[in-house]
Formats: structure tokens, sequence, C-alpha cells
């Protein structure tokens, strides 16, 4: 016989609908707090009708004692039912409401009572204070039972105390006005926890509202599921509350924005500082998939406005993306210059295969070496000035590019740049940005022509590219340096507008500047200055470096007397002014 399944324990606890547990909870709140200020009201209240008891037996005992007959009296006569004493201590107890009215003498002996056959006797209670001259109050018990007393001396004309007034009020009329203040304090209780569950019932609907009637268990799996995502996914998440405060980012942002949980409770700008970064996440540039440059990163930004007000603004790095589609675009560049290369060198080939059959020998070989020779002076004339193999590798690529899209691709004469540069790299980014733009700038213009002009003043790296553009309008030359602004359509890869705003940042992150002035005789003139961009120059005995890193080959006269111009197809020319 298979064992039968254990039998279900049925769970007690709170209920699972977090508006059923909000409000159960403040329900019992309220009634807590109900009961606790019930109970904390009754506590005095007993003491308060205590103590006005008490109070008010002195207050009768002093006015019996104050009468002087009732002195004359004690000393005169003997204790009696039928004496003057006990019937003026009745009168006073019954018009007064008093349990008793005691008079005594100095041997503590009853002059007057409730109970006629208790006169004559000694009193129950110790009244020695009261015959030393004090006055009295307490709760105490005697024959006529608990009861709440006031004592006082009893003075002849002579002021010699010769007995005592002890004056009871009954302990159970107190309690019992105690137990009638208690019903009506029940319902003052009773309508201020029916206004509590009330209220209850009402916050707990609202946050039922704004919670989707989630139980507490799926509001912590929740925050615990929106940290594991926000801090895992590979794209910065950033949000801001309805004064424009950071509150939140994730690691990805941090790691994009360089900044950390510090900024936590601060403003954009206190966090990031001014620039176009702050800008589009505060929602002063609106748009979407905007560009912007934080650093050395393009970021794409979109942000969306909540519902509290605020917003949450996510971040995406498309720094190597854009690196990869300028790669592309020069790529594609190259691959179009060498396709007319190709067709060029096709027409070279047939030219001197018409050659040799003609039997021109001498021709062929004149031909030759002129073709050679003007390509060996193009790199030639980029060697001689600028020394570093990345930038001449760099310019004589470009020159090519530029013959094919007709431009003429110049190098001026005071151009000299040693091989001595920091960050050959990020100067490649920077001229090869500016003689892009200045290409596209002229194409299909006539005459087209850029020139480029680098050259070292000390430490400091000067760069000049100049077009026969159409130029910047001065109200637009800041504005060039604006990241995601450009006049030109995007590629196929992105957007366009970082060159110039990459170009810009690389210069100020090194302590330098970049700005756009009309050329001489019309177009367009970029100035790049970067301070501290060369290293101390090495002993004057060093070789050149083109020679040492072997760009190119040392000059060597071409065959057949080659004239070393530089040609229209390679077009770069040196200028001479």
């Amino acid at each position: 016989m298979s064992p039968s399944p254990p039998a279900r324990r049925l769970r007690l606890g709170l209920p699972r609908r977090m508006f059923s547990q909000l409000l159960l909870m403040q329900v019992a709140i309220a009634a807590g707090v109900a009961v606790l200020a019930t109970g904390l009201f009754l506590a005095p209240l007993g003491h308060t009708l205590d103590d006005q008891a008490m109070r008010q037996a002195l207050a009768i005992a002093q006015s019996t004692a104050a009468q002087p007959q009732i002195a004359k009296d004690l000393q005169s006569t003997r204790p009696s039912p039928d004496g003057p004493v006990q019937a003026e201590a009745e009168r006073i107890r019954k018009a007064s409401g008093a349990e008793y009215v005691v008079v005594m003498n100095m041997q503590h002996v009853r002059w007057s009572h409730r109970d006629p056959s208790q006169i004559g006797k000694p009193v129950s209670t110790d009244p020695s204070e009261a015959l030393a001259g004090k006055e009295v109050m307490q709760i105490d018990s005697g024959t006529l039972g608990r009861s709440a007393r006031g004592k006082v001396p009893l003075r002849d004309a002579h002021g010699r105390i010769i007995g005592a007034v002890s004056v009871g009020i009954e302990y159970n009329s107190v309690r019992a006005r105690l137990i009638h203040a208690i019903p009506g304090l029940f319902a003052y209780a009773g309508a201020a926890l029916a206004i509590g569950a009330l209220a209850a019932y009402v916050i707990s609907r609202r946050v039922q509202r704004q919670t989707r009637d989630l139980a507490f268990s799926d509001i912590s799996a929740l925050l615990a599921e929106r940290e594991a995502m926000l801090h895992g996914i590979r794209e910065g998440v950033v949000a801001l509350d309805r004064e424009g405060r950071v509150r939140l980012l994730n690691d990805e942002a941090q790691r994009l924005l360089g900044i950390g949980d510090e900024v936590v409770g601060r403003s954009l700008d206190e966090a990031l500082g001014q620039g176009r970064t702050t800008d589009v996440l505060a929602g002063r540039v609106t748009g979407t998939d905007l560009l912007t440059v934080r650093g050395h990163r393009v970021l794409v930004a979109n942000r969306m406005p909540t519902d509290d007000g605020g917003a949450v603004a996510t971040l995406r790095d498309r720094t190597e993306l854009e690196q990869l589609g300028r790669e592309l675009d020069s790529t594609r560049g190259l691959i179009d210059a060498l396709r007319a290369q190709d067709h060029e060198h096709a027409n070279r080939m047939h030219t001197l295969l018409g050659l040799l059959e003609l039997e021109m020998y001498e021709d062929a070989v004149e031909f030759v070496g002129e073709v050679v020779g003007d390509h060996r002076a193009t790199a030639e004339q980029v060697t001689e000035k600028i020394h570093d193999p990345l930038l001449a590798a760099l310019l004589v690529g470009k020159a090519t590019v530029a013959a094919e899209r007709g431009v003429a691709l110049w190098i001026a004469d005071r151009t000299l740049l040693p091989d001595r540069l920091i960050d050959p790299r990020g100067l490649v980014t920077v001229v090869g940005n500016l003689v892009d733009n200045a290409l596209d700038a002229v194409a299909g213009t006539p005459h087209a022509r850029v020139e480029v002009e680098l050259r070292a003043e000390g430490r400091t790296a000067v760069l000049r590219v100049r077009d026969t553009g159409p130029g910047v309008p001065a109200e637009r030359r800041e504005l060039v340096f604006t990241d995601g602004w450009s006049t030109k359509q995007p590629p196929a890869h992105g957007k366009r507008g970082i060159g110039l705003s990459m170009v810009r940042r690389l210069a100020e992150r090194q302590g330098g500047s970049a700005h756009v002035d009309e050329a001489e005789g019309g177009g367009a003139e970029f100035t790049v200055v970067l301070p501290e961009a060369l290293e101390e120059p090495g002993p004057a005995s060093q070789p050149d470096a083109g020679e040492r890193r072997g760009l190119v080959p040392a000059p060597q006269a071409p065959a057949g007397g080659a004239s070393g111009k530089v040609t229209p197809v390679q077009g770069l020319e040196e200028e001479s002014r």
C-alpha cells in the first residue's frame, strides 16, 4: 500500500493583496491607537476625580472648622447624639453631600458622626497630623469604608487647637463618576476608529491604483529584477526627477559619462557641466537619436518623459560604429581611387603598347620614366615636409582621393613637421576630418583646391586647412563644431555632424583650440592649435625620421630623365608663392 499524501496545512497569515494588507494593518493601528488613547485618558481622569474629591472634602472641613460656635460647643458640652455639635455637623453633611462630618477633641473622641452609636468613641484613623496643626488630604478606609478625606485642626477664639474636623466623600461616588465617563470615552474612541478605518480604506484604494494591486512580494521581485536589468544591459540609463536632478544611473551610464554614484541627487549641470550632453539629457535639445560627444566617446541619446514630471534618458555608445563608418568611407574612397588608378593604368599600358608596336623605344622609355617619377615626386614632396609616417601616408592617400574628385591638394611652403609627435593618431584624426570636410566643401566648384599647412612652433603643433569652397558664414562658425550639426546628407552607416566636434574636443583636451575663419581669397580656413603635442628635440645627430622609418625610398633619378613635377592625376601640388 502506497503511503497516503500528507495533509495540506492550513496557512494563516496576512492576505496576499497589498490593498487588503494595508487596510488590515491601518485598521489595526487605528484600533490600537484608539485603545491606547482611551487608556491614557482614563488613567489621569481617575487621578483627577480623586484629587477633586479630596479637595472638596478639605474645603468642607475648612468651612466647618471656621465656625466659632462649633469650637465653643466642643469645649462646653459632652459628646451626645442630641448635642449641638452633632446637630450642626449633620446639617453641614446633608447640605454638602458628604459621607460624614466628624468633630473630635484632642483625645480623638468623636463629638459627631453619621452613625450616632459612634459618638463618644475614638476615631478609627490617625488624626495626629490634623491635631498638630496640618491640613491633610488622603484616600483612606474607616468605619464607613473607603473615602476621600480632608482633615483640618479646630481652633478656639484664641487660636489654640482644641480638636479636629474630618470630612469624608464616599469613594464609590468617585468611581461611579469615572465609570459613567467611560461610555462617552468609548463613543469618541469608536468614532475615531471609524474615521481611521475610513481613511485607511481611502489610502489603501489610492495605493492599490498606484501599485496596480500588486502584492508586496511582487513589488520586491520587480525591484530586484529592475536592479538586475538596469545594471546588466549594455545601454546607459539615467533617470531624472521633476527638478532635473539625477535620481538613478546604471553602471553603463557611469562608464559612458565618466561619473559615479556621487552625482545622484545633483542637477545635470553640477554632475556633467555645461555642454551638449547636458542639454540633451535635460531636454533642452529635442529629437530622437541625438548625437553627442562625451570625452572621446560618441553617444546617441534618447529622452522619454515620465508621468511624475521627470524623465528617463538612454545612451548608446556609437564610438566604434562611428569609427568603423569612417573607415568604411575611407575604404570606399580608396576603392574609388584605385578604380581610377586602374583605369589610368590601363590607358598608360595601352599607350606604352602602342609606342612599342610603333618601335618608338626611346619614347616608350621616357614615358615610363615620367610616370614613375611623378608618383615618386609626390611621395617625396610630402615626406620632405612631414616626417611623421602616419601623417605622410594619410596625405598621400588623400591626394589620390582628391585627384579622383578633381580637387588639387596642396602642401603649403611653410609646412614642416618633425617626427616628434606624442599622439600621432590623434593628429591623424584631426587632419583626416578637416581634409575630408574641405574636399566635400569644394566638390563640384571650379578650380577646386585644398591647402594643408602643418608646422611646429616649439612643442606646439599648428594645423591650417584652407579650401576654395563657399566658406562658413560668421553666424555659423561656432555652430559647425556642435555635435550632430551638418549641412551634408548622412551616410549610409549613420548620421553626420561628429567630425568637427571631435576635432575641437581633441584640441581642447590637450589645452588647445579649434576655430574657423574666412580664408584669403574666399573659402574657409580651419585652424587647430595643439600645445605640448611634440616631444623635446633629441640630439642633432639623429637621422631623419623619413629615412629612419623607410616610409619612401631615397630619391633616385627616374629612368629616362623624369621631370619630377606633380601631375594633375595625382593632384598633390606644392604651393609656390
